[in-house]
């Protein structure tokens, strides 16, 4: 496939990276400031018409969160795949998903598209389940860690580790990402982040009882993990479905393992 890669970051030069290993040409790459981009702009239609030239038949979305949106606004016109790894933008997935059914076309997002991650998040959902048959004896709680270059907090990822907690152990009903300042109420998950040097990702689920401790957690070693997950992401939402028909609306990386694992 012919591929743009719209922030050309550390992950955008990783993306690329992999895309040639995968056989993929990146045609067009598109940053704010980096210097090496086929195209340094902070104009979102001139960005939009930079992929349109190119001839991309996909785009691959790693910006910064205050430019998502705009970035994706921009896009979905074009009626190309695009795989958005952007985090801190969902506020706006409503009206996103309003303008893919409009254009006819297919988005993909994820908070992290490593695939042990992903596998992660599956577990972490059988774990609290298992656990929620003892939540008056365990307690628990969410951790992350991240390089000290990351725009937001709690992490998306976090986010999506907290929700599958809280959507399998009845207990935990409300997510607190700030610092306690006071003692925290029973039904009260607590994500707590951390942001120091150039940790790649680390992320922690703890159960926790007066008699013992449960942690499960999934540690990062490089950003080339969540690269090539995106890339094989794209692949899967340019394929035909399983009808043989174009894939249009709004999916997420549950629907890539789902069809991978016949979930």
């Amino acid at each position: 496939m012919k591929i743009a890669v719209v922030g050309y970051g550390k992950m955008g030069h990783m993306v690329e990276k992999i895309l040639q290993t995968r056989g993929h040409t990146c045609v067009c790459t598109v940053d704010l400031f980096a210097g090496d981009a086929t195209c340094v702009t902070s104009d979102h239609v001139a960005m939009a018409d930079a992929v349109r030239r190119s001839g991309a038949e996909g785009v691959i979305e790693f910006s910064h969160p205050a430019s998502a949106v705009q970035n994706i606004r921009a896009l979905l016109p074009l009626r190309r795949p695009l795989v958005v790894g952007t985090t801190g933008w969902l506020d706006k997935l409503g009206e996103i998903r309003e303008l893919v059914d409009l254009n006819k076309t297919s988005l993909l997002y994820a908070s992290n598209f490593s695939v042990g991650v992903n596998l992660f998040y599956r577990m972490v959902s059988a774990a609290a389940a298992m656990m929620a048959g003892f939540d008056d004896a365990y307690d628990a709680a969410v951790f992350e860690a991240h390089h000290n270059q990351k725009a937001d907090s709690p992490s998306g990822t976090g986010i999506d580790i907290a929700r599958r907690v809280m959507e399998n152990f009845p207990r935990k009903t409300a997510l607190v990402t700030d610092a306690f300042t006071r003692k925290p109420e029973p039904h009260e998950l607590h994500l707590a982040s951390l942001r120091v040097g150039a940790v790649p990702g680390t992320h922690s689920v703890v159960f926790d009882s007066a008699a013992d401790s449960i942690q499960l957690t999934h540690t990062a070693r490089t950003r080339e993990g969540f690269a090539a997950g995106a890339v094989r992401a794209l692949e899967w939402l340019a394929a035909p479905d399983a009808s043989g028909k174009s894939r249009t609306g709004v999916f997420t990386m549950d629907d890539v393992f789902d069809s991978l694992l016949g979930g």
